[in-house]
């Protein structure tokens, strides 16, 4: 079984005329391949091109939540997860569980009510920037000394309330420290990896990845070849070293999955698609990880951190 932070299949499914529930040659996800692949609870996230900032970002976010809503309803495949008893609900069912995150603060317009209202209709996790600056903060690629805005730390302290997932991918490092500082809950980063490996600027140093556990969050693992790689070529080998990376720096208990599918423009070599994910699994038992071990990276420890903070 595995767990899957992050996808933008929603971005796709928006931009093309797409038969989810059919196996398809294009993109890297869809109903008949996440079931090859063994994925029982996938992150799809609602990313909204920057270009829609404070013009009608919060209504493309909510056509893709809309999206979200009628595969389900459609589909009979999958179940939201909303509280962490929601996950051995959608296995006691058969069904995938799918869980809604933002992928950009901007979607809030500058607006807690918003925050609120996003919560209601399902989503759970944000994804506070994404790589540049907007009302909450800096990303990656804003003003490198920024950190969060007053507005981002309100957002954060909101979220906390609600029960709700903070995410520090794409953020800057000097807005990953105060989130650390601010948040009360784990923090993860959805889908960043190891910059000692790959020096990429989305990536965390090992400080970054020693705080997130400290604070019992989870790192998932990114299979964008420019994330796992510096040459940015990469395989199912590179996928592995990074989790070998992050074991070795902080144990089994802080790492996880969040694949990008249907948001990078390529692929690791063996990890063409959702499908491939027990490749995964193989690699790790050749690497002479225990079952114990595989199941903590596979799906355990994100399901943990669900359970602790949709309650």
């Amino acid at each position: 079984m595995f767990v899957d932070f992050h996808c933008d299949t929603l971005y796709r499914l928006m931009d093309k005329k797409i038969d989810f529930t059919e196996r398809s040659k294009e993109g890297h996800v869809d109903l008949q391949r996440m079931k090859e692949g063994k994925v029982h609870l996938q992150v799809f996230a609602v990313f909204v091109d920057p270009k829609q900032m404070r013009k009608n970002a919060a209504t493309m976010a909510l056509k893709m939540i809309d999206k979200m809503h009628e595969v389900i309803e459609k589909t009979k495949e999958f179940r939201l997860i909303l509280k962490g008893e929601d996950i051995d609900k959608a296995k006691q069912e058969g069904k995938i569980g799918a869980l809604l995150s933002i992928e950009g603060g901007e979607v809030l317009e500058g607006e807690t009510s918003l925050l609120r209202m996003f919560y209601k209709l399902g989503v759970r996790a944000l994804t506070l920037t994404w790589s540049l600056r907007n009302d909450l903060g800096d990303g990656v690629d804003g003003v490198k000394e920024a950190g969060l805005t007053s507005f981002g730390r309100e957002v954060v302290k909101e979220m906390n309330r609600l029960g709700m997932i903070v995410d520090v991918s794409h953020l800057n490092e000097k807005g990953f420290w105060d989130v650390l500082e601010l948040s009360e809950k784990p923090i993860i980063a959805s889908h960043s990896n190891a910059k000692t490996l790959c020096s990429h600027r989305r990536n965390l140093t090992d400080e970054q990845i020693k705080a997130i556990a400290q604070k019992g969050g989870v790192v998932g693992i990114n299979f964008a070849p420019q994330f796992l790689r510096d040459e940015g070529q990469a395989a199912l080998e590179d996928v592995l070293n990074h989790i070998d990376y992050i074991c070795e720096l902080v144990g089994e208990d802080y790492v996880g999955f969040g694949s990008d599918f249907d948001g990078i423009s390529s692929t690791p070599e063996g990890l063409e698609d959702i499908s491939h994910f027990p490749k995964i699994v193989e690699g790790l038992i050749k690497r002479g990880y225990t079952e114990e071990q595989i199941a903590k990276i596979t799906h355990k420890n994100f399901e943990n951190l669900i359970k602790k903070i949709l309650i």
